[in-house]
């Protein structure tokens, strides 16, 4: 089986719109929370966001390629061409490219664009549908835009499991590297849900935090006070490859990708399974795949979305997984700075994973102000500050709508 590696990360975030700006905002415990700009949200019971900020699209693309797409394409082309250029690989030969895919994921995709074509057709039935509207709307349009903007022939396919989607994209990469079907696979998500029907449509459900007056403090994962999370957007993209060709073309090597884990709850469409069964094996089972013992682990980047029933679920899987060790490793939810990017929060949490790897941190849980009764203390939840440990294996778990459970590990590089 083949060893894979991670040679390029990218990234577009409420937190900052390249790798180094988010990492040091994760440090600093930014919150990246504030009111809705994109439209206005005075008449909605939830007006505030983790917005993308400072981003224009014809930085990325030519202005008639932004007519083209939704705005969930323009952070998937902006977000995979900084993780290409951060791998050296901006000029491809041409005997890579058979052998160079794309695994792309979004759990909402064109959501804007839909929100705005079936708006006009409501009030005119007669109006004429952009001609380019099912493709601006459709999932794999990002995996496949990306595919001919830099002409990559290997397998090509988008990945869809709600808020495990781009966790479900590494983890098929991981595989289709291991088996040979590939040599490089650039992996990634991206979501652009702020809208009226992505905002009222969470909100509908009580998903979404309702606390308007204090946005950036709304998100509060382990806090007795949690009342949902808050919606975020953006894209994260991973470049994977085999060690062999890493190390043949001289790359440089951020992390390995040492455990995957994948299974489902079968329980309910929304709720986790109260007792966290499913969640627990999932992760025992990316451990296996690692060769590794749960002592082994020193840092779990948490689902933890700021849900009542979820973050108690998820810690409950963790003491199942871990047993004692689930008190001495440091676990954090960095869903309380950068929001919930639903689709993409897999691949922006595991590039979190990697850098903690790789830099020897663990990023905080911020806006803890009261302890939950329900939530065993002697979890290190590593609140409000970072913490500066070594960390040789990072978690990372997804679960999304539908039960869909994932976990990846990252393991710091050694030759």
């Amino acid at each position: 089986m083949r060893k894979v590696v991670v040679t390029g990360l990218g990234v577009i975030s409420p937190l900052g719109n390249d790798i180094a700006t988010f990492w040091d905002s994760l440090l600093e415990g930014r919150s990246g929370a504030g009111p809705i700009t994109k439209f206005d949200a005075s008449a909605y019971p939830v007006r505030f966001a983790c917005e993308v900020k400072n981003f224009d699209p014809y930085n990325w693309l030519e202005k008639k390629e932004v007519r083209r797409t939704d705005p969930f394409v323009w952070y998937s082309v902006a977000s995979a061409q900084q993780a290409l250029e951060d791998a050296g690989l901006t000029r491809i030969d041409e005997s890579l490219k058979d052998r160079f895919g794309v695994v792309w994921a979004s759990g909402i995709g064109g959501i804007i664009t839909y929100m705005n074509e079936v708006a006009q057709w409501g009030k005119d039935p007669s109006y004429r549908f952009n001609p380019l509207f099912i493709p601006k709307v459709i999932i794999d349009t990002a995996a496949g835009y990306i595919s001919i903007r830099y002409g990559l022939r290997g397998p090509n396919y988008a990945t869809v499991s709600a808020c495990a989607s781009s966790a479900h994209a590494i983890i098929d990469g991981t595989l289709l590297v291991r088996a040979g079907y590939a040599d490089v696979v650039l992996v990634g998500g991206s979501e652009a849900p702020i809208c009226p029907v992505g905002i009222a449509g969470f909100a509908a459900m009580k998903a979404l935090s309702e606390r308007n007056d204090d946005p950036q403090t709304a998100s509060r994962p382990y806090d007795r006070d949690r009342d949902g999370f808050v919606m975020g957007e953006g894209a994260g993209a991973i470049v994977l490859e085999s060690y062999e060709h890493a190390k043949a073309r001289g790359a440089k090597i951020y992390a390995e990708v040492a455990g995957v884990g994948m299974n489902a709850d079968a329980y309910h469409i929304t709720a986790p399974h109260p007792e966290g069964e499913q969640a627990a094996k999932v992760m025992q089972m990316a451990m296996k795949d690692a060769g590794i013992n749960p002592e082994d682990v020193d840092y779990i980047n948490a689902h933890g979305t700021s849900t009542p029933l979820g973050d108690v679920a998820e810690l409950k899987a963790i003491k199942k997984a871990f047993g004692e060790h689930a008190f001495r490793l440091n676990i954090s939810s960095t869903k309380s700075m950068m929001g919930h990017l639903l689709g993409a929060a897999g691949v922006v949490e595991s590039i979190v994973c990697i850098l903690s790897v790789v830099h020897d941190v663990i990023p905080p849980t911020i806006n803890h102000f009261n302890d939950d009764p329900e939530i065993d203390p002697k979890f290190n939840l590593t609140f409000w500050k970072p913490v500066r440990k070594r960390v040789r294996y990072a978690l990372n778990n997804s679960f999304g709508f539908g039960g869909h459970n994932a976990t990846i590990i990252f393991k710091k590089f050694e030759e």
